[in-house]
């Protein structure tokens, strides 16, 4: 296996910005006995930064990344091939071109979570850059993002979600009333509202009155414009797995696990702060710090019927890497609605494929394999057409 230059980007403009550090610092160092690892950090305001300093989770405690990271970017021009860095004492890019330099990157893992990496948005700017990425495509980026977008894509390939309606903001926001009588209609109570772009929990709230609902619809609509309210899945367990694969690679489904919550939903301190001494993120242990159930205690039935289900909504949205599907289960009667897709998981959900007898470099050097499989195809496509549309012998700009 030939070592390559791996660029991890992780932080961004995004709440979920800590438990990104997190994630990407476990990924960097399943990934350092194998591969050159480039750390690329993008701060809470955007500004992209590497170096290896920033391999360091100390850096981020202490809020030193500005010392720790040159300033860089990845221009949307093919053919660049990877990082355009910055000399640290040089000023502006701008205003010394002659002194930047060229970082080649073999591949890139987007280990961001939520907005501007898990949307698609980062995606697209390695397409244009024509650089190799782990993880799903543009597209099915940004639909696994969507709440509503996804469960619509879910329905469509006849799996089955909770009903649910969509809110915007300007509604709450003008009036509430009219829009709590709107989910009472709908949806009745206890309901859940989501930012629909949004993950790890945050702004998710259950409301089990009028009173309630107003509060966590106000507070839905600060994270989004959008925002899904569905029935509380009353009597039903979460029960998750993660799906690898895509672009000729078949996709396989992990054992599932039970996530454990210490309230009635899984928060996000419940997901990430619960775990050690000194919580999840602080001592880097990312969703491994949540307590869970693994292998999940549901039968072989229930256990398949969830894995297929999974495999399913992932090839629904053309997924490709690793995600992670979590679904409710009412074990009484065997019914399964899958909840959603997350196709940056936390920590790469690396737990699962352990228990799936793969540990956290293999799964990373799959991401890899896949990432490189996607890129090889896009290879064979054409992009450009010669239509003769402006050769002046066919009448210039004149109209057909």
């Amino acid at each position: 296996m030939a070592s390559l230059k791996v660029g991890v980007i992780f932080g961004g403009r995004s709440v979920e910005h800590d438990v990104s550090v997190v994630t990407a610092h476990q990924a960097m160092a399943a990934l350092a006995p194998d591969h050159e690892v480039i750390p690329v950090y993008v701060t809470r305001e955007g500004k992209w930064l590497t170096g290896p300093g920033l391999n360091d989770l100390a850096v981020y405690r202490d809020k030193r990344w500005g010392s720790a990271g040159t300033p860089c970017f990845i221009s949307p021009e093919t053919g660049t091939g990877g990082l355009t860095v910055e000399p640290a004492a040089q000023g502006g890019l701008l205003k010394r071109t002659r002194d930047v330099r060229y970082l080649p990157l073999d591949v890139v893992i987007p280990a961001i979570h939520g907005t501007f990496g898990e949307d698609g948005t980062l995606q697209g700017l390695l397409e244009l850059a024509d650089i190799p990425y782990a993880g799903c495509n543009s597209l099915a980026s940004a639909v696994g993002m969507d709440k509503p977008a996804m469960k619509a894509c879910f329905r469509d390939a006849g799996i089955a979600v909770l009903d649910h309606i969509v809110l915007h903001r300007d509604e709450i926001l003008s009036d509430l009333g009219s829009t709590v009588e709107k989910v009472e209609d709908a949806i009745g109570y206890p309901a859940f509202a989501k930012p629909s772009r949004l993950g790890s929990s945050v702004g998710i709230g259950k409301a089990k009155d009028r009173a309630t609902l107003q509060e966590v619809l106000q507070v839905a609509a600060t994270y989004d414009r959008r925002i899904l309210v569905e029935p509380s899945a009353e009597g039903c367990i979460e029960i998750n797995c993660s799906v690898l694969g895509g672009y000729g690679f078949q996709a396989r489904a992990s054992v599932c696990e039970q996530p454990v919550a210490w309230e009635e939903f899984l928060s996000f301190e419940d997901k990430y702060m619960r775990g050690g001494k000194d919580g999840g993120t602080k001592d880097a242990q990312g969703m491994e710090a949540l307590d869970r159930r693994i292998p999940a205690p549901i039968s072989d039935e229930l256990t398949t019927k969830v894995q297929e289900l999974a495999v399913r909504a992932f090839e629904s949205i053309d997924g490709a890497g690793v995600a992670r599907v979590d679904c409710f289960v009412k074990q009484e009667s065997g019914e399964v609605w899958v909840n959603e897709i997350n196709t940056v998981p936390g920590s790469f959900a690396f737990y699962l494929w352990e228990h799936s007898g793969i540990d956290f470099g293999g799964l990373m050097q799959s991401l890899i394999d896949i990432a490189l499989a996607g890129h090889r195809q896009k290879q064979d496509l054409m992009f450009t057409y010669e239509s003769g549309m402006l050769d002046k012998d066919r009448g210039g700009s004149k109209r057909g």
